[in-house]
């Protein structure tokens, strides 16, 4: 019996090594996709790995991502986009359909360790409203059923990212929390089905928002590590917006008897450009204390146990709406290219690593030609203004990384920034003679002058390692045997 003790300890060693080793013990970040120039998704999954992520969250099933993440060790949750509810709340045969495509497939043929399917995202916002309360309940409601179908009911749930605001207080204190009045009778249905079959509810926090949103926000309340009057709630003391708005859900959902149902944060970050609030310095101060209390297990005040945690999010999107702000496209923890933006402790001294084989166009900008004459200002207010219309500028903005160039600066932003994204076509740098092209960089920090993704010629790197699974399963299989010898007395 003993020396069966030591194997079964031996192995314990091991697989509490396997997480050590990486720095940390299971992180989550949401991966998205909206860029002109996307990483290849190998190079992405390779990413994730070298830096301790094991779990991530897509907006949508893109046929790349999830062949990537076959056999990668990562658990996958897949969304499914708001313009889709409609289709799939109408009938179970297009759920089914779906289903198949996009779960069973992947599961079966590439290995993809999908664990949950995410119906839509925050389909209740204020802003939307009410385009998707008809058809998110249906939509959820028949993709169960086609996950029965496919024999995927319990390994994969089901799950609603949910914006903050579909909950709210009265009070001002986390214990006033309940659903919003005209949400309260569909939440409660959403729940209930939830915790019949399993699933569990995705809530979106960003305490960046409550910051930009309301100009009398007490700045140091955002973050983890302040020096924020508290609020006290009672016999709790909140010290930081995150966890006072996590525990207003928890009353909402306790008020309506659902005290214990298991809770994902499907986002949280902070911007690193884009609004005066969004910056390096923001950014690293709030990620850096998410992610220790992630390694650390940490809860909140009325749920010590601590939920997943998707950090928002891995990469910058140049392509991603600004409806919101300039700052949407720049929630990434790594530039658009996989590079790192600041350094973080990913656990146990562990560094940030960036992206490996990543290929770029040639180091040559676009910018302001010293001979163009000023004379026609409309045309180089058009200029500048048709640049930005099919490119990103938004590092442009007041507060932002660029917002204090000069007039000439300025324009060569704009002229840049599109002749990246057309991928350096001569012809994308012409504007009416106005720019030409230079082999000198000419970013002045904090502003840079990017160079993009040559997406043409990259290749899809092999991974050149096994999978945490992979190398998991070679380690169990000899303990068994190892086991098995001792059992037999064979020394």
């Amino acid at each position: 019996m003993g020396q069966i003790r030591l194997v079964w300890f031996l192995f314990l060693c091991l697989l509490v090594h396997e997480g050590l080793a990486k720095g940390v013990l299971g992180l989550a970040c949401n991966w998205g996709l909206q860029s002109t120039h996307p990483l290849p998704p190998n190079i992405v999954v390779r990413l994730l790995k070298d830096n301790g992520f094991n779990k991530v969250k897509l907006f949508e099933a893109d046929t790349g991502a999830l062949k990537a993440l076959g056999r990668s060790g990562i658990q996958v949750m897949v969304g499914i986009p708001n313009d889709m509810l409609a289709s799939l709340a109408s009938a179970v045969g297009n759920a089914e359909a779906w289903v198949k495509q996009n779960v069973s497939y992947y599961i079966s043929t590439h290995g993809t360790d999908i664990r949950s399917v995410a119906i839509g995202n925050e389909p209740f916002l204020h802003s939307y409203k009410d385009m998707f309360v008809r058809t998110t309940l249906p939509a959820l409601e028949n993709i169960q059923a086609a996950l029965i179908k496919a024999g995927l009911g319990k390994q994969v749930k089901v799950t609603i990212p949910l914006n903050a605001d579909v909950y709210q207080t009265d009070s001002g204190l986390p214990s006033g929390g309940n659903f919003r009045p005209e949400l309260l009778d569909l939440m409660t249905k959403i729940i209930k089905f939830l915790q019949d079959n399993g699933g569990f509810i995705t809530i979106n926090i960003y305490p960046f928002l409550s910051l930009q949103a309301d100009p009398s926000f007490p700045k140091e309340y955002a973050f983890f590590n302040n020096t924020a009057s508290p609020l006290v709630d009672g016999s709790i003391v909140y010290t930081n917006v995150y966890d006072a708005n996590f525990d207003t859900l928890i009353s909402a959902l306790e008020k309506n008897g659902f005290g214990r149902m298991p809770i994902v944060v499907g986002e949280v970050g902070w911007p690193t450009d884009g609004d005066p609030n969004g910056n390096i310095d923001n950014a690293k101060r709030f990620n850096q204390a998410l992610i220790s209390r992630i390694i650390q297990g940490q809860g909140s005040p009325k749920r010590r146990t601590p939920p997943d945690v998707y950090i928002f999010s891995l990469l910058d999107e140049d392509h991603k709406s600004t409806l919101p702000g300039n700052f949407e496209r720049h929630w990434g923890v790594f530039k658009y290219d996989g590079s790192v933006k600041y350094p973080l402790d990913m656990g146990n001294g562990r560094a940030l690593v960036p992206a490996k084989g990543v290929k770029y166009l040639a180091k040559q900008w676009c910018v302001m030609s010293p001979s163009a004459s000023s004379s026609d200002p409309n045309t180089l207010a058009q200029s500048i203004t048709y640049a930005c219309e099919n490119a990103d500028c938004t590092s442009l903005g007041y507060g932002s990384s660029c917002g204090n160039l000069d007039a000439q600066s300025n324009a060569s932003y704009a002229f840049n920034s599109y002749f990246q994204t057309m991928n350096q076509s001569k012809e994308a740098c012409s504007f009416n003679n106005l720019a030409t092209i230079t082999n000198v960089d000419p970013s002045k920090p904090p502003c840079r002058f990017e160079i993009m993704i040559d997406t043409r010629k990259q290749k899809a790197a092999r991974t050149p390692f096994k999978s945490s699974a992979s190398k998991m399963e070679g380690i169990f299989a000899a303990l068994v045997v190892v086991l098995g010898l001792v059992i037999c007395g064979v020394h």
